[in-house]
């Protein structure tokens, strides 16, 4: 079966625990603290792999996790860190938390590895603890915990052109005319229950990816049948070719065919209706006379609309050039990079929803954050990046902290200090 859905269970590494010890030689009296601080537990990466094209590897496992930090140990020795978990997947790949659906990477164009949950900061050794009135601490920082999220995998198959049209009107074997795709062909409905992938090669090194998209049914937008396989896919194509049966072999209403498909996009999403179509009205090899009543209802129908119609036969291969030099046509005029989805979600953001923080005002007047949640957030984020800041930007919006600092008569170029870190305020 084509792998192209999957739900697995990722955990990050748990950072070390901080250590607790003291030194202990001849000639030293009175040591001082040396524990040494925990190691950093292992990220959970995802990385594209060019030769996957499905998801089979996560169907028959589901937990994957990352290996925790090692507790930091005499003399001050810093513990190991705990080793990257890196989960290979086919380009196109986006994964999705599972329990709210929203999108935590794409694994499409540019973005060929993505941290998606990293691991716990290891904790500070007894020796950090020292002051002048504690010379002898016996307390050491414990590692962060690891975290611990459903995932849903998703391949969105990248295609630059989408073969769509119910079950058995021909898509398999233009598939197969045009490009070196060896799809499997028969005469029964739902023969194709995946994505086939070709590559079309045209004149002067112009060539594009080609794909024969599960058959549609009434109801796939609700989820019926193949449908969402066939809407997932239909996503990331630049055109659409809708192949209908000129002939009526079928006894189908091509027009009535083309409408439904319509309907189910634009019920899944109205976006995908504004992507270039053609009608590649398919099987002309069994019509006696040039263009037959099927043809040009077609016409009347849809190139008012700027749908324009071409009758083909993907067995002879009539047809064919016109049709492929209009899809190029279509193509150069589309934007050249590839759709990614934006992330919505970041998962550490629930996994510290729930926990309290404070807020005060130091003697100088900066605003003081503190708490778990805080300081556990700063820990999983690098702030250093104009992601991870909006990221936690975002955080610091969704749990109240920033209407709350407002509340308090926070001001446009105040000082906000968060455990060593300091931010100007603005709104």
């Amino acid at each position: 079966m084509f792998a192209d859905r999957a739900k697995i269970i990722i955990k990050s590494g748990k950072g070390g625990d901080g250590h607790v010890s003291f030194r202990r030689e001849k000639y030293v009296p009175d040591g001082g603290p040396d524990g040494g601080d925990g190691g950093t537990g292992g990220d959970v990466i995802f990385e594209v792999d060019p030769g996957l094209n499905t998801l089979t590897d996560y169907r028959h496992r589901r937990k994957f996790a990352a290996e925790p930090g090692q507790e930091g140990g005499k003399k001050n020795c810093h513990g190991k860190n705990g080793a990257d978990l890196i989960l290979k997947v086919p380009e196109g790949t986006v994964i999705k938390d599972a329990e709210s659906g929203k999108v935590i990477a794409d694994m499409s164009g540019d973005n060929k590895r993505q941290i998606v949950l990293r691991g716990g900061r290891g904790g500070k050794g007894n020796q950090h603890y020292a002051t002048p009135t504690m010379q002898a601490p016996k307390y050491a920082q414990p590692g962060q915990d690891a975290i611990e999220i459903e995932v849903q995998l998703e391949l969105k198959v990248i295609a630059d052109v989408g073969l769509v049209g119910f079950p058995n009107v021909g898509k398999s074997t233009l598939l197969s005319r045009v490009t070196n795709a060896q799809p499997k062909i028969a005469n029964y409905h739902f023969t194709t229950l995946q994505p086939n992938l070709g590559v079309v090669d045209m004149d002067e090194g112009f060539g594009f990816v080609i794909a024969d998209i599960p058959g549609l049914i009434e109801g796939a937008s609700e989820g019926v049948g193949l449908g969402h396989e066939f809407l997932r896919h239909i996503e990331r194509t630049k055109v659409m070719i809708h192949v209908v049966d000129a002939a009526g072999t079928e006894g189908r209403d091509p027009i009535k065919d083309i409408r439904d498909i319509m309907n189910e996009l634009k019920a899944y999403n109205p976006e995908l209706l504004k992507k270039p179509q053609v009608i590649a009205a398919n099987k002309i090899d069994a019509i006696y006379e040039g263009e037959n009543e099927i043809i040009s209802s077609l016409r009347k129908e849809f190139e008012p609309d700027g749908i324009e119609v071409y009758p083909i036969s993907a067995v002879s291969g009539k047809g064919l050039r016109e049709l492929l030099y209009k899809v190029k046509e279509l193509l150069e005029k589309c934007p050249k990079e590839t759709f990614v989805y934006e992330p919505q979600f970041d998962p550490s953001v629930r996994f510290f929803a729930n926990e309290p923080y404070t807020i005060e005002r130091a003697d100088d007047g900066a605003y003081v954050v503190e708490g778990p949640k805080i300081d556990k957030m700063l820990g999983y984020t690098n702030i250093d990046s104009e992601k991870g800041f909006l990221f936690f930007q975002k955080f610091l919006k969704e749990q109240g902290i920033l209407k709350e600092l407002e509340d308090m008569g926070i001001q446009d170029g105040d000082t906000v200090r968060m455990y060593g870190n300091e931010f100007d305020y603005y709104k």
